[in-house]
């Protein structure tokens, strides 16, 4: 695994956690894990349960022990990590957004294809389809339910940005993020709607704001040991995001949707919301209440109808069947367990897992489309590229 901080925990937890619960046909094991900072990174091995901890990814891609390669770390470093692996036989997972940039993306997908012909699999990490709510609404959707999706709301709403004080980290810098709001978490958005319908974002109409230009720099980036500094650093990122959209085919055929992304909504910690409205039902989600699912059945009669409040916590469920009694609550965690489980089944069984890498370049070209409508005004703005 490449990479130690947040998303490392994560992803250790989902590899320590998966082959406990559900029953693999092959046993994962927990080999190395690698930062550019000795101390850290082995220190990070200790907490997290892997054996070696190394400082270099180049020797764990020449390893021939290793099988897998799950990257963890910032975006600027997803492709040269991902192709030199790939190329190298071993079976990728890399985080969402999947690159930086469209042009990286897509040498990423090309080296997917190569790896392909030989039977190396690559997924894009997109956890939140491994939610269970998420997989039953996916299935209400699939089994007609709601009938033609016409409208779509999708916000992810976080504040942890909100002080105008608090310090520069990675995720404002352009270099290393690609993006802000927009990536980091709209990307998830698009992902969940798409994933939801089988619909397809193919235009857009965008506007990006950053409210705080200058942040100050962490410490131990100008050798202060981690405190506070009085230098500042500027900020490269979108702080916000919105844009409407027109999706095409799937359940969703013809829809228009409204998305929102955000890390200045003050008070919401990590919600997630999702709203599909069709013909003859609608569903809404909201990631702080993941275990629960918000159904409509227009089809009732007129006397009963009324969202109806689904706690997705039974066998019927997906994943839940492997998890604890009726009615138990599961948490943000398991969706990474949920996710190692499909990466490992569709490894032994030779197939290909979702959401592909070509998934992954789709979501990039989205987020494209929407920084370049928003330079232009907030034109709209295709997500595919003419023929």
């Amino acid at each position: 695994m490449i990479g130690y901080g947040f998303m490392g925990a994560a992803h250790s937890q989902g590899w320590r956690v998966a082959p406990r619960f559900f029953d693999l046909d092959a046993e994962p094991v927990m080999a190395t894990i690698v930062g550019r900072d000795a101390e850290r990174v082995e220190a990070a091995r200790a907490r997290f349960g892997w054996q070696r901890s190394e400082t270099d990814w180049r020797r764990v891609i020449d390893d021939p022990a290793i099988d897998v390669v799950d990257i963890c770390s910032p975006g600027s470093s997803h492709a040269e990590i991902a192709i030199a692996a790939l190329d190298a036989g071993k079976h990728v997972l890399c985080e969402k957004p999947l690159a930086n940039t469209v042009e990286e993306a897509e040498a990423m997908v090309a080296a997917a294809e190569r790896a392909a012909a030989r039977g190396v699999r690559s997924m894009v990490g997109f956890s939140y389809r491994r939610v269970p709510a998420i997989g039953f609404a996916r299935r209400l959707v699939q089994e007609g339910r709601l009938g033609v999706v016409r409208q779509v709301r999708a916000q992810y709403l976080q504040d942890w940005l909100s002080d105008e004080n608090g310090p520069m980290t990675w995720r404002l810098d352009k270099t290393a993020a690609g993006s802000g709001s927009l990536g980091d978490i709209g990307a998830h958005a698009v992902d969940l709607v798409e994933h939801l319908t089988g619909a397809r974002l193919s235009a857009v109409s965008g506007t990006l704001a950053t409210f705080v230009e200058e942040r100050p720099l962490l410490g131990e980036t100008v050798g202060l040991s981690g405190t506070a500094s009085e230098q500042r650093g500027r900020v490269t990122v979108d702080d916000a995001a919105w844009f409407t959209a027109r999706l095409a085919g799937g359940a969703a055929d013809g829809a228009i949707g409204a998305f929102e992304a955000t890390r200045y909504a003050t008070g919401r910690k990590n919600a997630l919301r999702i709203e599909l409205s069709g013909s003859q039902g609608a569903i809404a989600f909201d990631l702080e209440a993941m275990n629960e699912l918000q159904f409509y059945d227009a089809t009732a009669p007129a006397g009963e109808q009324g969202f109806t409040r689904i706690i997705a916590t039974e066998p019927e469920h997906p994943y839940m069947a492997n998890w604890w009694p009726t009615g138990h609550a599961i948490g943000y965690e398991h969706a990474f367990s949920h996710e190692v489980v499909d990466f490992v089944a569709a490894i032994t069984a030779g197939t290909d897992p979702e959401p592909s890498f070509a998934d992954g370049l789709h979501i990039q070209r989205v987020l494209a489309a929407v920084e370049a409508s928003a330079a232009a005004g907030s034109a709209w703005t295709p997500t595919r590229r003419e023929s």
